[in-house]
């Protein structure tokens, strides 16, 4: 199987904690036209099965997985509830390789377009724990049935140090996004230097100051839309992958409407310098 990574998504279509509808929600998302699907082998938060069987519900109308990208992540035991996706005593490589395995049973694939460890073990950098399972990950990028692989809630000193010393260095980041830090720009950086797909999620749910602040509302009226398409548009022109996870179809439509607008640059500085 082919190991070349798959096209870049532009929009991504988040699925935590979507529950009981999580089917009907990724089946609508995709026929509203998002074609990347995000999920997590982690019944905590994310209902993977269900993608799964959206997946299965949209190939019998003729949008064949070939047409999706998805992505999904490997949980460690700490950010896991009661229902554990692997054998927790078993050896870490072992517990990505369950987990991984069950992943592709769920979404009724043979393959992954992208791959994440959902957050490190330890903090403020890497530990011994982490590099076991980033190599477990790499194996997985290396037989192909993952296309590619990255990591999520990293911090600036742990992107640098696995960008550094991984034999396979991470292709996609997925961080929640703070305009009062400044929207993650040194891992942005991280990510823009070394070619790394950046991926901002909560853009919306944590900066609702910036969605209603009078600069955002002034773009908005002079491009006829809504703040919060003018955020999701200023992630895009910023270099992220936004990812909504908006239940309302009429929000769904609103988003990829933003590939129809233009900020100036000086609306994207603008934006950037806000702060609660």
């Amino acid at each position: 199987m082919s190991t070349k990574k798959p096209p870049i998504p532009s929009f991504i279509y988040g699925t935590a904690w979507k529950k009981d509808a999580t089917t009907d929600l990724v089946r609508t998302a995709v026929r509203s036209g998002f074609s990347a699907i995000d999920t997590a082998n982690q019944p905590k938060h994310y209902s993977e099965p269900l993608v799964g069987d959206a997946l299965a519900a949209l190939a019998s109308e003729g949008i064949g997985r070939d047409r999706l990208f998805l992505q999904t992540k490997f949980t460690p035991l700490n950010g896991q509830d009661h229902r554990v996706p692997y054998e927790p005593r078993a050896p870490l490589t072992k517990q990505v390789e369950q987990s991984f395995e069950a992943s592709l049973k769920h979404l009724n694939t043979d393959y992954l377009d992208s791959f994440l460890l959902h957050g490190p073990y330890t903090y403020p950098g890497l530990g011994a724990e982490d590099w076991e399972v980033w190599g477990a990950i790499e194996q997985l990028y290396r037989s192909g049935r993952a296309r590619m692989i990255g990591i999520s809630n990293v911090n600036a000193i742990q992107l640098t140090a696995l960008v550094a010393q991984a034999e396979i260095k991470p292709m996609a980041v997925q961080n929640r996004c703070f305009a009062n830090r400044g929207w993650d720009r040194q891992v942005r950086e991280i990510c823009r230097t070394n070619g790394i797909m950046y991926q901002g999620f909560s853009l919306l749910t944590a900066n609702p100051y910036v969605v209603g602040h009078p600069d955002v509302e002034e773009i908005a009226r002079r491009l006829g839309v809504h703040g919060e398409q003018v955020v999701f548009r200023f992630a895009i022109q910023a270099g992220m992958v936004p990812l909504t996870g908006t239940t309302s179809v009429t929000h769904m439509m609103e988003d990829l409407r933003v590939h129809e607008i233009e900020l100036t640059p000086e609306e994207v500085r603008l934006i950037e310098r806000i702060e609660a």
